[in-house]
């Protein structure tokens, strides 16, 4: 293993601590706070003509306000469609149809319900750290399976293990900021 590959693999396991983070963002972006978003229901599958397809794809998801979403689809056909989906999604959220949109007016949470948000937002996180600290435990295995095959020297091998540290301290506080920040939004009025 040269310096570019020990450099390769510093990028490699960042890219993969980076699509965790992303990836749990975006969980957190389906997690229902009081106000509206369309991350809320823009990954809802939808039957459509028999074609899984994501709701995204079928409408228009606008925010008119903070407690109201429309739904516009492009086939005035699948308003119907969407609705159906909407009421079997555990979104616990009705959909108000005029035939050619849908609104969906999100209510306030109940103390109850923020406090068990709450908890799925940690449980999350909690699996983000886990898949981060896995990544950097590969990462590791690799460093020392290079410096055993005399492929890197072992300075360069504890040089390798602290920075793939950093790399997991800076990644694990971004998981902290980024949990503090959906439980501050969960729990505020």
């Amino acid at each position: 293993m040269s310096n570019v590959s020990i450099e390769l693999l510093l990028e490699d396991t960042e890219e993969h601590m980076m699509k965790t983070i992303d990836a749990m963002k975006a969980d957190f972006a389906a997690v229902r706070t009081g106000k509206a978003s369309p991350a809320l229901v823009e990954n809802l599958i939808i039957d459509y003509y028999g074609t899984p397809t994501r709701l995204k794809e079928l409408a228009g998801i606008t925010t008119p306000d903070a407690r109201m979403l429309v739904i516009q689809p492009w086939d005035p056909g699948a308003v119907q469609v969407v609705e159906k989906a909407l009421n079997t999604s555990n979104l616990g959220i009705s959909p108000v149809s005029d035939g050619k949109l849908l609104r969906l007016p999100v209510p306030e949470l109940s103390e109850e319900r923020r406090l068990s948000l709450t908890k799925q937002v940690k449980t999350r996180a909690e699996d983000a750290k886990i898949a981060i600290r896995n990544i950097r435990r590969d990462a590791n295995d690799t460093a020392k399976k290079a410096q055993k095959n005399t492929e890197i020297t072992e300075d360069d091998l504890k040089a390798m293990l602290d920075d793939i540290q950093k790399l997991t301290d800076d990644y694990i506080k971004e998981v902290e900021t980024v949990l503090q920040n959906k439980e501050n939004d969960l729990m505020s009025l």
